[in-house]
């Protein structure tokens, strides 16, 4: 049976593979697809259900698709199909708009460890968006209902794999710490924080620097992690470190929005036009 445009999309969205969607938006003269035909083209750039047209449109839809999976950004794509030179092959006798998103996984927060920051680290990363995977024998889902994956079975954490846009945070209260930590340095994650005493995230580093790391691979653990909100229990300690995990995915600064805002500008003015307004 022929799956609808709608079951391919949620089978790859659960498989985590990167695709595109692409929404025909526009039609003039004659063209073959209809506005809102539809087409799913996965991350080699082919059409792997729905339509939205024949060779004068699916080849620059393909192109254009591969090119906003790799930049993660949507684009309107307009295509000439009378055109024999410049536009997409062969003169149709009209031309197209076509809207293409791209569809990225989630990136991973993998957090090793148990209670109330590594619970409250679930919550808030599954409300920014990010794909939650616990690691820790000790876990259960009543207390773990955003996590899309648990593991309590890897006591060496061999299956701590993950992704380079994952983000790794390890919360073992000193159980498993450096075993975990090295693990994690082995993998190509893009942030690995260890919630630590100074003096314990001292004699982990000491340790993983003893196992042959080299200071550029220790110098990949942020301890102590997150941005200074100066937390002051659990929750608060877990809104730091996925503060600083969005500042970080986003590109941001840190700053306060309204010392960005005024930057360059005359304070009493701006801070009155800001009230005015």
């Amino acid at each position: 049976m022929a799956k609808d445009i709608f079951d391919v999309i949620r089978d790859l969205q659960g498989s985590a593979a990167p695709f595109a969607i692409a929404t025909v938006v526009e039609t003039r003269g004659s063209v073959s697809a209809k506005t809102s035909s539809k087409a799913v083209i996965d991350s080699e750039g082919r059409v792997v259900a729905g339509w939205v047209g024949g060779g004068c449109a699916e080849s620059s839809t393909c192109e254009q698709a591969l090119a906003c999976i790799r930049d993660n950004k949507a684009a309107m794509l307009d295509i000439d199909l009378d055109d024999e030179i410049l536009g997409a092959g062969m003169p149709c006798g009209g031309s197209m708009r076509v809207y293409v998103e791209p569809v990225l996984p989630k990136p991973g927060l993998w957090i090793l460890g148990h209670g109330r920051v590594a619970e409250s680290l679930c919550i808030i990363g599954d409300l920014v968006g990010l794909r939650v995977i616990v690691n820790d024998p000790a876990v259960e889902w009543e207390k773990y209902p955003q996590a899309s994956r648990l593991i309590t079975d890897d006591l060496d954490y061999a299956l701590l794999q993950p992704e380079p846009d994952d983000y790794v945070v390890i919360a073992t209260q000193h159980k498993g710490d450096h075993e975990s930590l090295s693990r994690a340095l082995a993998s190509r994650a893009k942030y690995i924080a260890l919630i630590a005493s100074r003096k314990r995230s001292r004699l982990v580093l000491d340790y993983l620097q003893e196992q042959g790391f080299s200071e550029q691979d220790i110098q990949r653990v942020v301890t102590p992690s997150g941005l200074d909100l100066a937390p002051g229990s659990a929750e608060e300690i877990a809104l730091c470190i996925i503060s600083e995990i969005v500042m970080l995915r986003r590109g941001g600064s840190g700053r306060l929005m309204r010392d960005r805002l005024l930057e360059g500008v005359d304070t009493n003015a701006k801070l009155a036009s800001i009230i005015r307004d």
